[in-house]
């Protein structure tokens, strides 16, 4: 059952990567995860792009276990040599946009969802979302349907992780900010010209330091991303625009990173786009986590943000590919990679839920 699980996976994965599925632009691969879940007599739903499904044995008042990884993808960028919509195998490699990030933990996890659909007497219900608009944080994806699937108690967010356990994951803020001085002609003396001005901001960005680590996840790492003012070689513009991102550890909230930014930032005004990418996490001593231990798997904070970030329930990122691969240019996951992450995940449930 398991090596047919995994050649249909690796079968989907081509599928998938041969679909365009830009974030919101994700029908054509909703469609082929519907014929996976018709093909295996699966009762499933789909909202939107969001296609979703329970176990067969769903019981009301047990805790419920999420598995979810989403099929949308960034868009290619310019630096590709390989067509990055054609599934290419070269040399135990599987090529292709959304490959690694995140088609091999999304397959991986629907053919485990698959593995345990029939089981009787699970001690977790299971319900498994392959959601939309992940990479853009869209509103029609794993968010909107947390009001739609039952409650959900501890979720595996699928992510490249080398199948090691991510057990907490940085939140994101990003500021708009914006710095005002006194427009006037380049010929004229001015003291309070807005590009000076910005030399010392910047640099006090770039000093600033939040005062409290996280053993998970380590300091709050602040970013100046973007900048501009000014449109014309002769005038000293009034004003001048700066984008900061914010990766936010488990210490703080995105609120609290908001006020105290507000309060001592040396510009005019700082506002934040969203406070709602928060931080996560799953405790150490979670049954989960302590499965993954005692197979050998890794602990570690994830930088990167993912859909757990939308999750108010205990979350742990785990699946196979490499989060370094993602984005990148002829991106690629091992085939034997998407072999081990289901049996890991296989496994892993076993010991939690069997």
């Amino acid at each position: 059952m398991i090596e047919q699980l995994t050649e249909d996976a690796i079968l989907l994965l081509k599928q998938l990567i041969e679909t365009q599925s830009f974030s919101s632009e994700e029908d054509e691969t909703a469609a082929h995860i519907e014929d996976w879940f018709k093909r295996y007599h699966i009762d499933y739903k789909r909202t939107k792009n969001n296609v979703w499904a329970v176990n067969k044995h769903f019981e009301e008042g047990k805790p419920t276990l999420l598995l979810n990884s989403h099929h949308d993808t960034v868009k290619p960028n310019s630096a590709y040599t390989k067509d990055p919509f054609k599934a290419i195998e070269e040399e135990g490699k599987l090529f292709g946009l959304g490959s690694n990030d995140a088609g091999g933990c999304l397959v991986s996890l629907i053919a485990t969802f698959t593995h345990y659909y029939n089981h009787e007497n699970l001690k977790y219900n299971l319900v498994i979302v392959a959601s939309a608009e992940e990479e853009s944080s869209g509103p029609n994806g794993l968010n909107s349907m947390l009001s739609v699937i039952p409650k959900v108690d501890v979720a595996i967010v699928g992510e490249p992780t080398l199948m090691n356990l991510a057990v907490a994951e940085k939140g994101l803020v990003v500021f708009d900010a914006v710095l005002r001085g006194t427009p006037s002609h380049a010929a004229h003396p001015n003291d309070d010209n807005v590009i000076y001005k910005s030399i010392e901001a910047l640099q006090w960005f770039k000093d600033y330091n939040f005062e409290k680590s996280s053993k998970a996840l380590g300091d709050v790492k602040l970013t100046v991303s973007q900048i501009s003012a000014g449109k014309q070689h002769n005038a000293v513009p009034a004003d001048l625009s700066l984008v900061i991102d914010v990766r936010v550890n488990d210490a703080y909230t995105n609120k609290e990173v908001a006020d105290i930014l507000q309060k001592e930032a040396p510009v005019t005004s700082i506002t934040p786009r969203s406070l709602r990418l928060n931080s996560s996490s799953i405790p150490i001593d979670h049954e989960l986590v302590k499965a993954g231990i005692a197979m050998g798997r890794t602990t570690y904070g994830s930088p990167t943000l993912s859909d757990q970030a939308v999750l108010s329930c205990p979350s742990l990122k785990l699946g196979p590919g490499d989060s370094t691969r993602s984005h990148s240019a002829d991106e690629f996951i091992y085939l034997n990679e998407i072999e081990e992450g289901i049996k890991i995940y296989v496994e892993l449930l076993k010991r939690v839920i069997s």
